[in-house]
């Protein structure tokens, strides 16, 4: 297939409110050592998108304003030339990606984006595009989460935002590594949870939770992963000299009781997320839209209430 030589891509004009979204034509950028071009297939919509284009992190210090700033993390797409120096793929072969730079004028909402062959991993055959853009930024932050933690099987793990994206794949990464899952969620999302294998089922809205969740496991469960935000409330839940990791950012909890604070930064990891690739794992795609259709995408998601990701496509 021919590479065009120029591409759409959608940025951000300065920071804002999901209007200052737009689709701009810029020349389609060129593989470098170790590094391969993908034909964009599916880019999914995630929180993190919505705090680069609003300005959330360059307030939070984690990237520096830019005039024009790139959209988007999760890819999956073909890939259409490879740089000097890369081995493992091939054109014409299926792959998912993750961007992880903030700081950049092209993201993964575009016709085209390169990435480092180390943060790429082959698509099952199986799975459709749109489908396997919703794994990489969110199987590979609840995996990375689960390992700072450091549970061993049999252990008890509260996982709150359990029916989230990350939340979802917590659930069934640490059911998959033999731990008992508390999962804090919505009561609607009960069943869906049950499926994946969570022990208990906590309503969100439980007054004195942390109470309410030392009756279901006495002393305290041996570790928490706070998808949600919970902060204090999650971390009271947790037993003396147990574990805590947030997904959230922001200021690190006082280690109270000995317990151990973890805070995770997504990394991409090609192998790892080969690995998630092939295991099967539940994923949820809320509706696929058109990337000219951005803007909406983000207007959909900051006003909640989605099961599943929005998934963007060339068309």
């Amino acid at each position: 297939m021919t590479i065009r030589k120029t591409m759409r891509a959608v940025i951000a004009r300065g920071y804002g409110g999901p209007d200052v979204l737009e689709v701009i034509e810029v020349p389609t950028p060129e593989p470098g050592p170790g590094q391969v071009l993908v034909r964009v297939e599916a880019a999914t919509v995630n929180p993190v998108d919505v705090a680069t284009r609003s300005g959330a992190l360059v307030d939070a210090g984690l990237m520096a304003a830019r005039p024009i700033t790139g959209i988007g993390w999760d890819v999956a797409g073909v890939v259409d030339k490879v740089g000097p120096a890369v081995a493992a793929f091939a054109v014409g072969q299926r792959v998912i990606g993750l961007r992880d730079l903030l700081d950049s004028s092209l993201g993964a909402y575009a016709d085209y984006i390169v990435l480092d062959a180390a943060a790429v991993a082959p698509t099952p055959a199986e799975v459709p595009s749109t489908d396997a853009a919703t794994l990489p930024l969110n199987a590979l932050t609840a995996g990375q989460a689960l390992d700072l933690l450091g549970l061993s099987a049999g252990s008890t793990v509260l996982v709150t935002g359990a029916a989230g994206a990350v939340g979802g794949f917590a659930v069934e990464l640490a059911v998959r590594r033999g731990l008992r899952v508390v999962a804090l969620a919505g009561s609607a999302d009960e069943s869906f949870l049950r499926g994946l294998g969570a022990e208990w089922i906590v309503d969100r809205d439980t007054d004195d939770l942390a109470t309410h969740l030392r009756r279901l496991v006495p002393g305290g469960v041996d570790a928490a992963l706070d998808t949600a935000g919970l902060g204090i409330r999650a971390l009271a839940a947790v037993r003396n000299r147990g574990a805590f990791a947030s997904v959230m950012g922001g200021p690190l909890l006082t280690p109270l009781r000995g317990i151990r604070i973890h805070q995770e930064w997504i990394s991409s990891d090609g192998a790892a997320l080969a690995e998630l690739a092939t295991a099967n794992l539940t994923l949820r795609v809320a509706e696929t839209l058109p990337l000219e259709r951005a803007v909406e995408a983000h207007r959909r998601l900051e006003k909640g209430g989605l099961r599943g990701r929005l998934v963007l496509t060339p068309y």
